[in-house]
């Protein structure tokens, strides 16, 4: 992978995909020092407009080789629909500039081997945009488990949240666009699972399914098939095992995200709120992250808030954890720094959920 050592220098990004995730990318990449965007490519009129005032210095492109033709773009940002990103690395490859790609990798097992492929061939660091591990407290609850656990066993991931939002053409209604909820939304948790287990997963096993959400929708004349609830099991090739609890219909929770590692000293907790931007002010301050020790002796208990930068929060819906990927992010495209999420740790992740998908599917337990 070549990427010149250039500590100083002024990052320019060329973005592909200015939707909600997409403008998020624009907002943190405006909070770095020493960096603009300065080309996109957003094929949809109403997102170039919503982007236009996100990025000023930023020229629109009227496709993806016209971007990529450019002199000044360093450095690549991915933030398309699911199912279009394994066709635009491919694209990038050729110019082997540093990619960030967002999340899932790929949507179907058949791409696989493509992704493998890209690894062995692409010639400049890709990370894959995997946001959760950079949420405040989630990287406090990492920093803490091996003290307070003594290394943990069980690991339990609650996300309780509001409906898939509305896309641009509602490509998130389907499976076939997102490669399922537990795949979509989900790949982000069992990324988490194996970066605190230390693990790989060797079985899946899922209950999930449709009971709420979207089934009043017509796109076309077909209805949404994405999932909104489920159960994940997951089993580590070291012992660990790992839960995943996940319901779309569930926005009166006053924190979207529990995570709770336990070892056999004690159990360590992560709450995080969801959106600021979606929580309602008749409700009153919007709640703070938090951070739950909780030894085997209960009087050893102890609570402490984990508060993020109101411009970050404002920045992006990930609790200021988008901000600190893209600082990251940045020291690579500059030669420093190291990869922390690779295109290994993003195929794994779409496999567990692709493996979820199938166990709640057939109703059978998947082995990896």
């Amino acid at each position: 992978m070549k990427v010149k050592a250039m500590a100083d220098q002024h990052l320019k990004y060329g973005i592909i995909g200015c939707g909600m995730m997409g403008r998020e990318h624009l907002n943190n990449i405006a909070l770095l020092d020493n960096a603009h965007v300065s080309a996109i490519f957003e094929p949809d009129a109403a997102m170039r407009e919503a982007a236009a005032p996100l990025a000023p210095e930023a020229t629109f492109c009227d496709s993806i080789v016209s971007l990529l033709s450019r002199a000044d773009v360093d450095a690549l940002v991915i933030a398309s629909p699911n199912h279009m990103h394994v066709d635009q690395i491919q694209m990038a490859a050729a110019s082997a500039r540093p990619l960030l790609v967002e999340k899932p990798l790929y949507t179907d097992p058949s791409q696989a081997a493509i992704i493998q492929e890209i690894g062995a061939t692409y010639d400049a660091p890709i990370w894959v945009a995997m946001e959760y591990r950079y949420m405040p407290a989630v990287t406090r609850l990492i920093e803490t488990i091996p003290e307070v656990t003594g290394g943990v066993e069980m690991l339990t991931i609650r996300e309780h949240r509001f409906p898939f939002l509305t896309k641009v053409g509602d490509w998130n209604r389907f499976n076939a666009n997102t490669g399922g909820t537990l795949v979509e939304k989900c790949c982000h948790f069992f990324d988490l699972m194996r970066l605190i287990t230390g693990g790989e997963a060797v079985q899946v096993m899922a209950s999930a399914g449709q009971a709420v959400n979207h089934l009043d929708e017509r796109y076309d004349g077909a209805v949404p098939d994405i999932w909104d609830h489920g159960y994940v099991i997951v089993d580590f090739d070291n012992g660990k095992r790992a839960m995943l609890e996940l319901c779309m219909f569930a926005e009166g929770s006053r924190h979207q995200e529990k995570i709770s590692a336990i070892g056999a000293a004690g159990m360590v907790e992560a709450f995080v709120p969801g959106p600021t931007r979606f929580w309602p002010q008749s409700a009153g301050e919007p709640p703070v992250a938090e951070l739950v020790i909780s030894p085997r002796d209960i009087n050893q208990a102890r609570r402490e808030e984990i508060a993020v930068d109101p411009e970050l929060l404002k920045a992006g819906d990930h609790n200021g954890a988008t901000f600190y990927q893209h600082q990251k992010f940045a020291d690579v495209a500059r030669g420093q720094g190291t990869i922390e999420v690779n295109l290994n740790d993003g195929a794994r992740a779409v496999a567990i959920g692709l493996a979820a998908q199938k166990s709640a599917s057939t109703g059978s337990v998947v082995k990896l």
